[in-house]
């Protein structure tokens, strides 16, 4: 979608334009890829602090008797295991072996839940919810209504710690409290993000979405806080291997496959937890993997991964330049047996096949 009339805006996007945001299309919405450059912007979050405006997240509210199981039914994880105030990572798995979406699950309390999902799959993930809805559990989709800022870096804390009275330091990583910030009240903070630097990400209404941005922007400026837009985001996620839906997961892998072992939980029935099963018993066929670049080339999404010889044996799902590295790194998923840790393998750029090493994810 290049046709910037049908794109969706998130609230703050004629600030982000005025501070000098390079706009491009993403996920159906207008979002700002960089400010000051990629560069600056990711050493600025793994070294000290940003901020990101996420706005177009996805956000359902589940409300009643019902909505755990209903939770329980349609996610790999086990949402039982939360508590008040606690997050879980999670994924939907879909009716043919792959997953609908990745998402967060917010415990409010033992009858209100927060699912946080990705952007372009909001539709998607809502008729998917409404069609295993059969106990009419309390739906709300508040995407529209909610506008989301990621705080993140280890300078992140110091920032938001003198907007709120909530001491931050005891919301542990994948928790959260609702509480007041700089004067605005039942604002959700949590100790999440997608960068592995640290830091927290805030949920609020979008009529108080501007004035809560000058209010960190001006927190910050002792820390030299910097805004930053999606290229600096994907490229700080790499580096941590977190998946991408759409890259690295997606309607065609399963958890198992992704390396995502971890969120699905076999203590429980959930769609399709038998064919996930057989794949963890039998041993995945192909499995996600990180790679480094040997010979000098930068892997990319849907490039060829072969074993020297002109065989195929997989494909990369992601690939940057690290900046924290200052080497090429990628994800891919290739066949079991290419899979072990110091493997040789070749990425297929510009007719070349160049040398590259899987390598234990996170890359750092």
């Amino acid at each position: 979608m290049t046709d910037t009339q049908s794109l969706k805006h998130v609230p703050l996007n004629d600030l982000h334009i005025a501070i000098g945001g390079k706009m491009v299309p993403f996920a159906g919405f207008n979002m700002p890829v960089q400010y000051s450059g990629l560069i600056p912007e990711h050493h600025a979050v793994r070294n000290n602090v940003g901020i990101f405006d996420v706005s177009h997240m996805g956000e359902f509210k589940l409300k009643g008797e019902g909505a755990l199981d209903l939770i329980q039914r349609v996610t790999s994880n086990d949402a039982s295991a939360l508590f008040d105030g606690k997050i879980q990572y999670s994924c939907m798995p879909n009716d043919t072996g792959g997953i609908v979406d990745d998402l967060l699950v917010y415990r409010n309390s033992k009858d209100e839940y927060y699912l946080v999902v990705n952007a372009g799959n909001i539709d998607k993930d809502w008729n998917w919810l409404c069609k295993h809805n059969t106990a009419n559990v309390q739906m709300q989709n508040l995407s529209d209504k909610i506008s989301l800022f990621a705080i993140q870096g280890p300078n992140a804390i110091k920032v938001i710690q003198k907007l709120t009275d909530i001491n931050l330091s005891e919301i542990e990583y994948y928790s959260f409290k609702i509480g007041t910030l700089a004067g605005k009240s039942d604002i959700i903070i949590s100790n999440t993000g997608y960068t592995g630097a640290g830091g927290f990400e805030i949920y609020m209404n979008n009529e108080d979405a501007e004035y809560l941005w000058n209010k960190i922007m001006e927190a910050g400026k002792e820390y030299q806080i910097i805004p930053c837009g999606l290229g600096a985001r994907d490229t700080l996620r790499l580096e941590k291997g977190f998946c991408l839906y759409g890259h690295d997961i997606d309607d065609n892998t399963s958890p198992i496959e992704a390396g995502l072992g971890w969120i699905t939980k076999f203590t429980k029935e959930f769609t399709n937890s038998n064919y996930h099963k057989s794949i963890k018993e039998n041993k995945p066929s192909k499995k996600l993997v990180g790679f480094k670049m040997i010979d000098r080339g930068i892997p990319r999404q849907f490039y060829n991964i072969t074993d020297g010889k002109g065989n195929k044996i997989g494909e990369v799902t992601s690939g940057t330049q690290s900046p924290s590295l200052n080497i090429a790194i990628g994800m891919g998923y290739v066949k079991s047996e290419n899979s072990k840790e110091g493997a040789e393998i070749f990425i297929e750029i510009r007719g070349k096949e160049l040398k590259a090493q899987v390598v234990k994810i996170p890359f750092l």
